[in-house]
């Protein structure tokens, strides 16, 4: 693999991070316009499985035989490991109804310790000392980033239970989309995931909406939530993924937690004090511990 490859994996995932950072601002501020949970994800996934349904035509119509066609047991796996998609926008979304975005982001990097309990769980693997370091540290991250010590905010414990389990669906994204129907291309299994996800959505929006729909939010915001968070990141962590591998890819991809802070910072006026960057600068540090191989040295 050449370096421009590398650095190339490197531009694209960075991108894909990015455009997931900036995503729970756009939702902040659709809800300051006075749109609901379920109208924004609605929007959100209907937008998105637009995209990705365009996406694989034109993969089709260009490399004609060239592309895996998922079979029936394929698109059923791939559906069911969905699911977690869905659930994880509707925990997230909920989250920050009741805490700032820039403390539910931290929530939602809580995968990290929770990808290396679910591999313990899941595959009987004792953790290594280089990730039992790493999630020392993230939870010591976490305690400053949430500024627990100083305490000065009351954080509403709902959102706090909601960002956990956003964090929890998210890691059962993460371990089923790297395991289930891996053959199949990625824009046919990121579409088939999100009609899953969709599902989920869909139910939670019929169950919860209390006032008339406003499909006002399909021409403000649903485009962009849309592109930011179903279509984009996906597709670039897709292509940079193989160039960078998943160590050097996951360390990039930390560029969401500063990413989200930042836009809540500017954007919303959120605060965010010196020990709470201490914090998030210890949790994307967790991060690269986790996935540089220290023994490879030469």
């Amino acid at each position: 693999m050449t370096k421009n490859n590398v650095l190339k994996g490197v531009f694209l995932v960075g991108l894909g991070a990015t455009s997931y950072g900036m995503l729970a601002t756009f939702v902040k501020m659709a809800y300051g316009e006075g749109f609901t949970t379920p109208e924004v994800t609605t929007a959100q996934f209907v937008y998105g499985l637009l995209g990705l349904l365009l996406i694989n035509l034109f993969q089709k119509a260009k490399k004609r035989n060239e592309v895996v066609k998922a079979s029936k047991k394929n698109i059923g796996q791939l559906m069911l490991a969905g699911t977690s998609l869905g659930m994880t926008s509707i925990f997230y979304y909920l989250a920050i109804k009741y805490i700032p975005v820039s403390i539910a982001i931290i929530l939602l990097m809580q995968t990290v310790w929770m990808g290396v309990l679910f591999e313990m769980i899941l595959e009987k693997k004792i953790p290594s000392t280089q990730k039992i370091i790493s999630v020392l540290i993230v939870l010591i991250g976490t305690a400053l980033a949430t500024n627990l010590i100083e305490n000065k905010v009351t954080l509403d414990w709902r959102g706090i239970v909601l960002g956990l389990l956003a964090a929890t669906s998210f890691t059962t994204t993460m371990f089923t989309a790297n395991r289930v129907a891996t053959h199949v291309s990625p824009a046919q299994r990121s579409l088939y995931m999100l009609l899953g996800g969709a599902i989920i959505i869909f139910g939670f929006a019929i169950a919860t909406q209390t006032t008339p729909f406003n499909f006002g939010i399909f021409m403000k915001w649903g485009i962009v939530l849309a592109l930011f968070g179903t279509v984009i990141p996906p597709l670039l962590f897709n292509a940079g993924f193989p160039l960078t591998g998943i160590g050097l890819g996951s360390i990039v991809s930390a560029l969401e937690l500063p990413v989200s802070v930042l836009m809540a910072y500017f954007l919303l006026n959120e605060k965010v004090n010196a020990i709470q960057w201490f914090g998030i600068v210890l949790i994307i540090l967790a991060i690269v511990i986790m996935n540089v191989n220290f023994k490879k040295q030469n």
